[in-house]
């Protein structure tokens, strides 16, 4: 169990991370063509989102690797998991069903964290 988590911990944290950064350090106008959802919510709540992928990325690895409040880890994913819920919710009230996969597999990723965490952690 402890090898499965820390291989999805380490997908979802590169994900997380690079799209955090992202949302964090590039204009509305950078973002679009990759997020096109961006236009319909004011930039501080992207870059909030953006703060809190990088946090949560962080959350995911640095508590189990250092063993103080590991807890946290499996907090960053319930983070995640109702991060991607709001996700899909944003796409599918778009009419943006072709563009779900991720957020799904993201969802999916997040939940196998959450287990895997509670059974390891």
């Amino acid at each position: 169990m402890e090898v499965a988590y820390w291989i999805v911990a380490a997908l979802l944290a590169a994900l997380y991370l690079f799209s955090g950064v992202k949302k964090v350090a590039q204009s509305q106008d950078q973002l679009r063509p990759m997020m096109g959802w961006v236009d319909t919510i004011p930039m501080r709540v992207v870059r909030l989102i953006g703060t809190l992928e990088i946090l949560g990325a962080a959350g995911l690895i640095l508590p189990p690797l250092t063993g103080i409040a590991p807890w946290l880890a499996i907090a960053a994913a319930a983070g995640f998991f109702v991060l991607q819920i709001g996700a899909i919710r944003l796409h599918l009230g778009r009419g943006e069903v072709r563009l779900i996969g991720l957020n799904i597999v993201l969802l999916v990723g997040a939940a196998a964290a959450i287990w895997l965490g509670t059974t390891w952690l």
